[in-house]
């Protein structure tokens, strides 16, 4: 009763994605295995951060998103450098080993699926956009090995392929999943760079997950229109891979939050 009284108090509370001060983020993924172990995991979270109070230590915001399959949770944390974050790694085990060991006494057996590092590269949001997000959608390419300006080239590739796209926005035809980002039901898309150079992360909020998922159901079968611009992206040299998943916003936490 606690930990659902919890949750349901908090807010959600819209991460600052593009803050100047963040150089660093983290993003893992953890199955649960249930709707239920979901909403349990996150109010144990929760609990679990605020006993303890901010850890500071380079850390600016954490945050933990409901996956849509019913079993996942997405963590993204922004940290003020890399090095401050293993500084944290090296000093903060109190708390770390504590923060764990109640979450993981509230909902046995969750398993911890990865953790990957990443810097900000570009976003795309309209300046004065106050609408708060119903759905966020994670984006991922994976490359067949490192490269930064390879990676830096398929972000600018895909910007350029959106630019495009809003230029032609009188004729329905061309609307996308991606140029819906810039001009319909999308609200913000940030591209990541995966800092050992092999993948790329699109974090990118949506006014719903219904709006989301009629984009994919537009033209072009949901992967972009005909346009050269396009074609680019998808024939790209070196992506090897990639993953859509859809989240509801869950939880954001912070100094004083």
């Amino acid at each position: 009763m606690i930990l659902s009284l919890i949750t349901q108090q908090n807010s959600y509370a819209r991460p600052v994605l593009d803050r100047p001060d963040s150089h660093v983020v983290k993003v893992s993924t953890w199955d649960v295995g249930t709707p239920e172990r979901q909403r349990a995991t996150v109010a144990a979270l929760e609990l679990a951060w605020r006993r303890r109070g901010w850890p500071g230590g380079g850390l600016l915001s954490y945050t933990v998103h409901f996956g849509e399959d019913g079993r996942t949770l997405l963590h993204y944390t922004q940290w003020t450098s890399e090095e401050d974050f293993q500084e944290f790694l090296r000093t903060a085990t109190d708390f770390k080993e504590g923060w764990n060991a109640e979450v993981d006494a509230a909902v046995p057996g969750i398993r911890r699926l990865g953790l990957h590092g990443y810097e900000l590269y570009r976003s795309a949001a309209t300046p004065g956009d106050t609408r708060v997000p119903g759905a966020v959608v994670i984006v991922e390419a994976e490359f067949d090995g490192p490269d930064v300006e390879r990676q830096r080239a398929w972000v600018d590739t895909v910007f350029t392929a959106l630019q495009a796209d809003a230029t032609a926005v009188e004729d329905p035809a061309r609307t996308t999943p991606e140029s819906a980002a810039l001009q319909g039901a999308g609200i913000s898309g940030h591209f990541h760079l995966g800092q050992d150079g092999t993948r790329v992360l699109n974090y990118a909020e949506w006014e719903s997950a219904e709006a989301h998922q009629s984009a994919l159901d537009a033209p072009g079968n949901g992967i972009g229109t005909s346009s050269k611009e396009w074609a680019r992206v998808h024939a790209f040299p070196g992506v090897s891979g990639g993953s859509v998943r859809r989240y509801t916003p869950g939880l954001t936490l912070g100094p004083g939050v």
